[in-house]
């Protein structure tokens, strides 16, 4: 106040709704209007406070003008975002209802694939089917059951294949063993609580892994060099001798070709893949380098594959069979680079020729005038020609699974014959259940007796139902030609009635045919006069070595260190090295427990 007296000024608390705000965005900026209906003196009790404008209220109007214009911002705000989340619900929707529709398609198409599948394996079943069938999961020529009869359907464990022996642990004791011992790490070798040290024990838990190691190394030889102390005649220097050499100044010891040959002939490896292994392990050789070896070696195993060819013929019976093979060389007299390779299976030996000509000349060579037995095989005319089967020397026992190939071809090549070829096959199916029943009681007398009869009785019912349908006028011509090749071949077909020991089937050599047929994919044939006779040589020893349980990589170690030994030349008496001159120490030190035939790892 102008007289000096002391002002008092009154503060009232600003209350402002959210319709007076919405009222001051509308209305003038002007801070009289704004002032007017909201800004009005509040009755005092204690007597008049006059209040006026003044700087201070105008810069509240100020203040609260901006906060409106921040709230109208922070409304325009969260329309936008929520227009752009409704969008975006949106898209998701739509995303998710496309994600849907992704997925559906995929199911889709992963049930097409599954039926395509289905039919593409309908289509090689029915494409190739006759050589798919020789495979012991499929082959079911030995054990024909009737699919619909449960009974008669062997107990096997879940995803073990038909024909193959259930799951066994392996036992790998034979192999050296290293001992690892593992300690607790320091911080653990004591007592978490006081701290003292943990007392060892005498006892440990085991536990076992299988490792391979698998390198390439340089043998370093230093021969020891001597001088003479004394004054007697002689050299003055003496050195001790050279170590023996499988191959005379090669530079590979016996081990590098033990591998080359395994990896060749046992695991049907080509060359160039050979090589290729070899140079991962640092081991970088040419290809001439192994052909020139590999000549050297075959002179060496050749003495190895007569003895097997000679005990081949021996025994009373035997097994063959003959696939193709391909020499690319020229040869005079004859068209093309198809060559045969024979495989002939013996009590002992597993033995291949491979010959130009699929001629009937090629099996007879092995026999002599004095061999006696039977022969399977199949209905090839070649084998019918052989000099020794005209004159009485072999019989011949035929393939009762090529018999029943001939019925399924009638089957699935005419839909409205399929019924009676279904016939036929399920007396195929009685003989071999029957002999099968018969050859496991034969250490009992009354029961073979029992069994044999069963058997016999079943083969003349089929005889007899075969000559029945020949006679039919109506008999269609599909039927005619499957019953007309049986009664054909029906003597050498029942020849194992009489003789038990004789197979139902020729698919023990067929198997054995399997692993050339893999080399012959892989080395497309051979290259020269030379390798194709060394690859039927080194076939025919490796498949009897698998077939005597022998490891290939032992015996061979085993053979070579002798040959060695001769100076690099054959010993002079191969005879303790055939595989069935082999004494019971020498098999298991050359053989492996559960060592897999090579027709079964092929």
């Amino acid at each position: 106040m102008d007289d000096g007296s002391a002002s008092i000024f009154c503060f009232t608390p600003l209350r402002v709704t959210v319709s007076e705000l919405d009222r001051l965005r509308a209305a003038p900026s002007s801070p009289e209007s704004s002032l007017g209906p909201v800004f009005t003196a509040p009755a005092n009790p204690q007597g008049p406070c006059p209040v006026g404008p003044s700087d201070s209220s105008t810069e509240l109007i100020a203040l609260v003008q901006d906060l409106c214009r921040q709230v109208g911002q922070l409304h325009a705000k969260v329309d936008r975002l929520e227009r752009a989340n409704l969008e975006l619900r949106q898209q998701v929707g739509y995303w998710k209802s496309r994600h849907r529709d992704a997925l559906n398609r995929v199911a889709a198409l992963e049930q097409k694939v599954e039926q395509l599948e289905g039919q593409k394996r309908q289509l090689q079943a029915d494409r190739f089917g006759r050589r798919s069938e020789a495979r012991p999961g499929n082959d079911r020529s030995n054990d024909l059951v009737d699919p619909q009869d449960d009974s008669q359907k062997p107990k096997r464990n879940r995803g073990q294949q038909p024909g193959n022996p259930g799951p066994k642990r392996r036992d790998y004791s034979p192999l050296p063993g290293r001992e690892e011992f593992v300690e607790l790490p320091p911080e653990q070798s004591v007592c978490p609580c006081c701290g003292l040290p943990l007392l060892p024990l005498s006892d440990t838990e085991d536990a076992e892994q299988i490792e391979i190691e698998v390198s390439a190394y340089r043998r370093v030889i230093r021969r020891r060099r001597y001088r003479r102390t004394c004054t007697c005649n002689g050299p003055i220097t003496l050195t001790a001798p050279p170590p023996p050499k499988l191959i005379p100044k090669g530079r590979y010891g016996i081990s590098v070709w033990v591998e080359v040959l395994r990896d060749k002939y046992f695991s049907y490896r080509p060359t160039g893949r050979l090589l290729a292994s070899l140079r991962l392990l640092g081991l970088d050789r040419a290809p001439g380098t192994v052909n020139d070896g590999l000549k050297q070696l075959e002179v060496l195993l050749r003495p190895i594959y007569e003895a097997l060819k000679k005990r081949n013929c021996q025994g009373d019976l035997h097994q063959g069979d003959e696939t193709r093979w391909r020499v690319f060389i020229a040869l005079e007299g004859k068209q093309g680079s198809v060559w045969w390779l024979w495989v002939g299976l013996g009590r002992d030996p597993v033995i291949y020729l491979l010959e130009a000509s699929r001629s009937h000349t090629v099996p007879e060579n092995p026999f002599r005038a004095e061999s006696r037995g039977v022969l399977m095989v199949d209905r090839y005319s070649g084998y019918k020609a052989m000099i020794w089967v005209k004159d009485g020397v072999l019989v011949l026992a035929f393939c009762w699974a090529q018999v029943r190939r001939d019925f399924l071809r009638v089957g699935k090549g005419w839909p409205e014959l399929k019924t009676w070829a279904l016939e036929w096959l399920r007396r195929i199916r009685v003989l071999y259940r029957l002999n099968g029943d018969r050859l496991t009681v034969q250490k009992d007398a009354a029961a073979f007796g029992e069994a044999d009869g069963r058997l016999r009785q079943a083969v003349t019912e089929m005889k007899t139902e075969m000559e029945t349908e020949l006679v039919r006028a109506d008999l269609a011509t599909p039927c005619r030609k499957a019953l007309e090749s049986l009664q054909g071949h029906w003597e050498g077909l029942t020849r194992f009635v009489d003789d038990p020991r004789i197979p139902r089937d020729n698919n023990a050599s067929e198997r054995r045919e399997r692993g050339p047929a893999v080399a012959r994919k892989n080395f497309y044939g051979s290259g020269s006069l030379w390798s194709g006779p060394q690859a039927a040589a080194l076939f025919s020893i490796c498949a009897t070595l698998s077939l005597r349980k022998l490891n290939p990589r032992n015996w061979l170690t085993w053979y070579f260190e002798h040959c060695a030994a001769a100076g690099g030349q054959v010993p002079e008496d191969i005879q303790p090295f055939l595989p069935w001159n082999l004494d019971a120490a020498k098999r298991s030190e050359l053989g492996e427990p559960g060592l897999p035939e090579s027709d079964d790892t092929s």
